[in-house]
Order: C-alpha cells, then structure tokens, then sequence
C-alpha cells in the first residue's frame, strides 16, 4: 500500500482548489433573470421587488447598526452597507458575479468593526448584513449548478473563519457558526428547487417529444391502414383488367394476331402487377389483420351501419341520395363508410344517446356528407373515460378526405352538438396533380 507523503498532500490540495477557483469563476450557463421564463408579467417582476424591498429595509438599518453598535463614521457604515446590500439587484441575473462583490465585503467588514469597540450586538457582522448575504445565496442556488453551489459554500465557510481570525484577539460570539449553518441551508434549499424546476421541464420536454412521436406513429398507422383498405379495391379493378383482356381474343371475332398479343401482355402485365400487390399487402397487414378477406365496405352499407349504431343506443337517420350508390366510386365509398362510422363511433363515445343524422347527396361533380348530432341528453355521462377508442378518428379522416382530394370540416356546434362534413370528388381519377388543402 502506498504511503500518503507530504508532496501527494500538496498536489492534492492543489488540486482542490483549483476546482474551487473553476466553479468560482465559470460564467453561468443562463442569464435569464429569475422567474424570467414565467409567461405571467407580475411573477416576472417579483424578485426586483423583494430586491428592492431588502435594500430599502436593510441599507438604513445596517448603517445604523454599524453606526451604533461600532462607533463607525457614517461614510464608512454606509459604504460597507451598500456594498453588501446593492448586488441583491445583481443577483437577479447574474448571482455568482454578485457573490463576488458581497462575500469580500463580509472580510473587509469584520476587519474594519474588530478595531473599533463594540458597545452592543452581534461581531463580526449585524443582522442585516447575514439576512442580505442568505437572500443572495438563496438567488446563487436557484440559478447555479451543483458544482459552483458547492464551491461558494466551501468559500464562505473559509471566508468566515478567515474574517474571524483577522478580527484575533476579540472572540467571536457564534454569529460565524449561524452563518456557515445558514448559508448551508439556504444553498441546499435553492439548489434543490433548482434541479426540481429542471426535472420538470426536461419530463415536460419529453412528454412534447412523446406526443410528436405518438401523432406520427398514429398518423404512419393510419395511412398503412387506409392502404390495406385499398388494396382490396385495386385488386378488383386489377381482376377485372387480368379478365377482360385475357378473353378478348375468344370473345371478340376477327382480332388481329397482333392486337391478341396485346390483350395477352395485357393479361401478364396486371396479373404480375396482382402478384406484387398480395407482396405488398404482406408487409402493410399485421398479423392480427391477415384474416381480413372481406369485400370493403362502401355507401351501400351505410344502412346496416345505422342501424347497428341504433342498436347501441343512438338514434341515427340516414339519407341518401336516390341512385347515388351506384354513381360513387368504389375507393371513395370506402371513404365515405369509414369516414361515417368512425363520426357515429364518437357519437356513442362522446354523446351517448344524442340523436344524430347522417346525410349523403350529390352536388355536381362533388359528394357531400355530412354527419351531425345534437347535444346529449342529461345526465348522460360520456363514455370517453372507459371506451378504449383507438385515437385515430380524425386523424383518419383528414387522411381519407386527403387520399381523393376532398375538404374537411369538423368542430362544435352552438347548441352543444357536433358536425363532420366532407366533400368529396364523384370522380377520384380527375383530380389535380396537386392535392388541395384540407381543412382541418
């Protein structure tokens, strides 16, 4: 084992106190004022006040104490007051710079009052000196990293026994001990609202950042969803081509040798592109939705869907358009039943027994639906808290609407009901290249 020698005592000393003088003297990481980042003006205001407040209250009081209680010229007392008492305003933005300036007034206090009679008080230093050195502290810990939180008291601590020592051969009457016990306190204090104040702002910073992730993650879910949905409506048309141009040649007479090759390229062409769509599909459905073979749904079955939701307690009515089914095509049916169903399903969640209409009409080239439902009846308690929705209901809508190029407008009604209403193209296909905003 090896012996501690006085030359390892040295150097480790050394080192010591150069990381007291680096904590000492590193500038702080912010200059935001105390209270700074507070949204509110007058919680902005309040550390300039209690500032001020302290040196209105211990200036005076000071300069008599040490006027008093140590015969001191008033120059001098007033000097050594406001020296100790004015960084408190510095202390708002910068307190280690602040410290700086009070804790050598604390040495210089106690040498200057050591020579002088006592007639009365405290020694080396009066009341109002300690109250304004704590309140300085207490800014220095809210603001300052553990580190330099460390080192100041460290400082003080020396500085105390320091001044009491030039103050030899007048003893000292405890005031040193009360405040290198005080100004503990008062560091750890601080500090600890400070790293409470931090650990609330870095959660209040990751629940931002996990609400982002969960909106794209619900968003990337939804569109994998909608494709899924789709692949069953292209594969139709894709069957349908695959058919139609493998039996053109046999029902067709007089087709040319060379137009039969074509149908028959044809016929490859969308059963390869068939081939690639079930792949794809394979990577989009989960395993929990690998069972979905169904047809997709569409404007012919909106009355089923009424009429189940009537079931469940919420008296719906829909009307639609006479031959209207037949003119929708089929990808924007398929919009137009998720877009209802998921506006009755927070009918039922949110507005229990609220009687709701559903309309679907035609308006030239557009599609109009509108889903609305009227306040809930009293004391109906909403079902938000224990139905386990899965949180993608408009998000899935605006997706949809934004899949054919379609509007969407969706909010509060004045007497306390709820309205969905979309348009959409009757003819996905013509389109502009560049999809229009969609309302939110």
């Amino acid at each position: 084992m090896k012996t501690l020698t006085a030359a390892d005592a040295r150097r480790f000393a050394a080192r010591q106190l150069r990381t007291l003088r680096l904590h000492l003297t590193s500038p702080s990481e912010d200059d935001t004022p105390l209270l700074g980042s507070s949204r509110r003006r007058w919680v902005r205001r309040i550390p300039y006040v209690v500032a001020i407040t302290l040196q209105a209250t211990l200036i005076p009081t000071g300069i008599a104490n040490l006027a008093s209680f140590y015969g001191l010229v008033l120059p001098v007392a007033a000097a050594l007051t406001v020296a100790q008492t004015a960084p408190l305003i510095l202390a708002i933005t910068r307190p280690l710079a602040a410290w700086w300036i009070s804790a050598p007034t604390l040495v210089l206090t106690a040498a200057v009052t050591a020579r002088h009679q006592q007639v009365m008080g405290t020694w080396p230093w009066t009341a109002s000196m300690i109250v304004s050195y704590l309140f300085l502290l207490l800014a220095l810990g809210l603001r300052e990293r553990r580190g330099t939180v460390l080192a100041v008291w460290v400082a003080t601590v020396l500085l105390t026994v320091l001044a009491t020592t030039l103050g030899l051969p007048r003893a000292g009457d405890g005031t040193t001990v009360l405040l290198i016990a005080l100004s503990g306190a008062v560091l750890l204090f601080g500090w600890a609202i400070r790293e409470r104040a931090v650990a609330r702002r870095l959660l209040t910073e990751q629940e931002q950042i996990s609400e982002v992730e969960r909106e794209r993650r619900t968003l990337l879910e939804e569109r994998a969803r909608i494709a899924r949905e789709l692949h069953d409506v292209v594969a139709h048309h894709m069957s349908v081509i695959a058919v139609q141009a493998a039996s053109a040649p046999y029902r067709i007479q007089g087709v040319p040798d060379d137009a039969a090759e074509e149908f028959t390229a044809i016929a490859g062409t969308a059963r390869e592109s068939l081939a690639e769509m079930r792949r794809l599909l394979g990577v989009l459905r989960s395993e929990d939705a690998s069972g979905e073979k169904a047809p997709q749904p569409g404007v012919a079955q909106l009355d089923q869907l009424v009429e189940t939701v009537g079931r469940a307690g919420v008296p719906a009515e829909l009307a639609v358009d006479e031959g209207l089914a037949e003119r929708v095509p089929q990808a924007v049916g398929l919009s137009v039943y998720r877009i209802v169903q998921e506006a009755l399903a927070n009918v039922v969640r949110h507005a229990p027994g609220a009687r709701t209409w559903v309309s679907l009409s035609a308006d030239g080239p557009e599609l109009r639906l509108t889903v609305v439902n009227a306040p809930p009846p009293q004391r109906t308690e909403s079902l938000e808290a224990s139905a386990e929705g899965t949180g993608h209901g408009l998000v899935g809508m605006r997706e949809r609407v934004r899949l054919v190029d379609g509007r969407l407008d969706t909010g509060p009604l004045p007497d306390g009901g709820f309205k969905v209403a979309a348009v959409l193209p009757l003819d996905p296909s013509q389109r502009p290249d560049t999809p229009g905003e969609t309302p939110a």
